[in-house]
């Protein structure tokens, strides 16, 4: 009987796992390991930060899916994989064989890129972490007006800048420091023009700077200025785990997984990877959920033909996707390609789309 290991509860594996439930995967011992025994879906954060969701509408508890799909579930934290012996090492000394392995551990971030962010900064990753600090934040926020700074100017820079000043109210000051250009660099010009009326008409400061340092009491930026902080949330772009690179795997140069179109690791075909942790060296694309939830299913497909000894399917990924982003209140700006629109509509279509997810894979939505 054949093992195979998913690492990771990530937007892939749950895909992965709601395929094996549908159908089983015969003569295979399949197990999952996570840190978390819950997956919390990236793209209601900012409204639960905002306040429109509570935590346990934007996560979905993993073991009852992990029980239909015939999936043994461990919680756990892998630090290392070794290739030529085909194990996993956990945290707590656990080894663990596989014959295939699947990576869906998504990114981390950096937390020396900023001189003082590892003791002082609030990261977003891992969520399940952030949504915790979050909680303690906005109680204190309902104590006292507060200074946050948030630094990152992408997507998830933007969502929380204006979820917390939501949250916070006009008594709370929030600033967005943007790493140097415009927020949202990767997206069109019309969103960036959308998303920067957003944030002036909820008088949320964006600064067009680096952060330089972060301490107890402000933030540093490449220009010198000083920006009082009582938190600064650190929403920089995704990193890939360190200690990948002592697995023996193929890494792009960022040190993520490189794979092709099969999603297979491009030097070790038993091993598979998806979501953020992943490159596809073929195709490259954004990392975000989106092109996660989308690797879901051919992911699954693979994995149960690698482990019958079928052919395997290539996977493209789409072109163009759809981006829905939250502006705090019930109001999101869409975009697909060059076109965008904002609007309350747009927020109720994106409610129902992530209610709709959550439904669907057990959360309560």
């Amino acid at each position: 009987m054949k093992r195979l290991l998913l690492l990771g509860g990530g937007h892939a594996h749950l895909q992965v796992m709601r395929a094996f439930a549908n159908e089983a995967v015969p003569a295979a011992e399949l197990t999952l390991v996570t840190p978390y025994p819950r997956l919390t879906y990236s793209g209601m954060v900012p409204g639960h930060v905002a306040g429109h969701y509570s935590l346990e509408q934007c996560s979905v508890p993993l073991a009852p899916m992990a029980e239909r799909a015939g999936v043994r579930l461990l919680q756990g934290a892998a630090t290392a994989i070794d290739t030529a012996r085909r194990s996993v090492t956990l945290a707590d000394g656990r080894s663990l064989p596989y014959d295939v392995l699947s990576l869906d551990i998504g990114a981390t971030v950096d937390r020396d890129a900023i001189p003082g962010a590892r003791e002082h900064g609030l990261f977003v990753r891992p969520i399940e972490a952030f949504t915790q600090l979050w909680s303690r934040m906005a109680e204190l926020g309902r104590e006292r007006a507060l200074c946050v700074v948030v630094v990152g100017g992408g997507a998830a820079g933007v969502e929380l800048a204006l979820a917390i000043h939501h949250t916070l109210g006009e008594r709370s000051h929030v600033s967005l420091v943007t790493g140097g250009g415009v927020p949202l660099p990767s997206h069109p010009p019309s969103v960036q023009r959308r998303a920067l009326k957003a944030l002036k008409r909820r008088n949320v400061t964006v600064l067009e700077d680096t952060c330089a340092e972060i301490s107890a009491e402000h933030v540093l930026l490449g220009r010198g200025t000083r920006v009082a902080c009582d938190a600064a949330v650190v929403a920089l772009g995704a990193a890939a785990p360190a200690w990948l690179h002592g697995s023996g795997l193929a890494l792009d140069e960022r040190g993520f997984v490189a794979t092709g179109p099969t999603l297979q690791s491009s030097s070790h075909p038993e091993v598979f990877a998806a979501g953020d942790v992943a490159t596809r060296s073929d195709d490259p694309h954004p990392k975000s959920g989106v092109y996660a939830v989308r690797a879901g299913a051919p992911l699954a497909l693979n994995l149960r033909r690698f482990l019958a000894g079928g052919e395997l399917q290539p996977y493209r990924p789409q072109r163009r996707a759809l981006n829905l982003l939250a502006c705090g209140e019930r109001y999101a700006i869409a975009s697909w390609g060059g076109w965008s629109a904002e609007g309350a509509w747009v927020w109720r279509w994106k409610d129902r789309i992530d209610r709709d997810f959550m439904r669907a894979h057990g959360g309560i939505g």
